[in-house]
């Protein structure tokens, strides 16, 4: 499979022989190089911006996966102006495009580098959010254990209900725990 992103990406698959493309349907095509000799047959899907994983216009040819033939269509694509992306190109731009946080952008490296199941699983985990929902309920915690702190020095003669130094000293202690157990289970992987 060979995946475009970018303002250019039907352009370049319509170049390529692909018909007019209708957003996520799959997409019958003869891929053809400069002179309209067929390189491939197969496949293409088209993902308007910004419903596509990186945010932007994205074009997925899939053909028969010879090495050959995806090398042929990788020049093609870049004579018709596209460019090989760098690694994790594609997670930064959806980071950037704010289709993914930076715990999901770095949880799509660790999944690629995972080298058990284990460490397969943890970068599962925190690509599905779990990790940035554990560091979001800590802030939460923090934020409303300020607001209390602040409210008790803002208005300390008005008769309000605010926590006491006990109770700020207990959400600070479990905001520290909170966030020695994120940390032991990031350094777990």
């Amino acid at each position: 499979m060979l995946r475009l992103s970018g303002p250019r990406a039907a352009a370049i698959a319509n170049a390529l022989g692909a018909p007019a493309l209708r957003p996520r349907h799959a997409h019958y095509a003869r891929l053809r190089d400069a002179d309209g000799d067929v390189i491939d047959d197969g496949i293409v899907l088209w993902f308007p911006a910004p419903n596509s994983f990186t945010g932007e216009e994205v074009v997925e040819l899939q053909g028969h996966g010879s090495p050959v033939l995806l090398q042929q269509l990788v020049a093609r694509c870049i004579a018709l102006g596209a460019r090989q992306a760098r690694p994790g190109e594609f997670s930064e731009r959806a980071f950037l495009n704010g289709k993914l946080d930076l715990a999901q952008a770095e949880a799509i490296a660790d999944l690629i580098a995972a080298g058990d199941n284990r460490a397969a699983r943890a970068a599962r985990r925190s690509l599905d959010g779990v990790f940035s929902r554990r560091i979001d309920a800590v802030v939460e915690q923090l934020v409303l254990l300020r607001i209390h702190v602040e409210a008790a020095i803002d208005f300390a003669d008005e008769p309000l209900d605010t926590l006491g130094g006990a109770q700020v000293r207990r959400g600070l202690e479990q905001a520290r725990t909170d966030l020695a157990l994120l940390r032991r289970d990031a350094e777990r992987g």
